[in-house]
């Protein structure tokens, strides 16, 4: 069995998204032991014993996620099928990485496929959390810095 496939239909953990089934798109990204990874393409038995975040562990009880906030108040999402897989991506890149350009955000973002918004308000929401995690403004571009 898939790993998506357990998250949703044995776990009930309905927040990961099954998009291509072929690793492409990301709707399906979820953090395995600190590394986004995509569960349309493991089997649940792989990640035995492995500590798994799904989007439905990023907000404690009522109090969303800082993330979360942000993709709201960018309207960073619309239909929201790619939301969770977005967000799972983007904290992926911002807290396995020390720093990042907005060149960074932007490329490491191109990993979550979205075909209803323009981009902005994700490159955006992204960038803010970045900032928030390093405790410093993000440059626009790699040889900025």
């Amino acid at each position: 069995m898939l790993l998506v496939d357990f998250l949703r239909d044995v776990l009930g953990k309905t927040g990961t998204h099954v998009g291509c089934e072929h690793g492409v798109c990301g709707a399906c990204t979820v953090i395995v032991d600190g590394m986004a990874t995509r569960s349309c393409l493991m089997f649940a038995v792989q990640v035995e014993g492995a500590e798994i975040l799904t989007v439905e562990g990023l907000a404690e009880g009522e109090k969303l996620h800082p993330l979360q906030k942000l993709f709201s108040e960018f309207r960073a999402l619309q239909c929201g099928f790619c939301t969770p897989g977005m967000m799972m991506t983007a904290i992926d890149l911002v807290e396995n990485n020390q720093s990042l350009t907005e060149d960074d955000i932007k490329i490491g973002m191109s990993a979550a496929l979205c075909r209803c918004t323009g981009y902005e308000g994700i490159i955006k929401a992204v960038t803010s959390y970045a900032e928030l995690v390093y405790e410093k403004p993000i440059t626009g571009k790699a040889n900025d810095g």
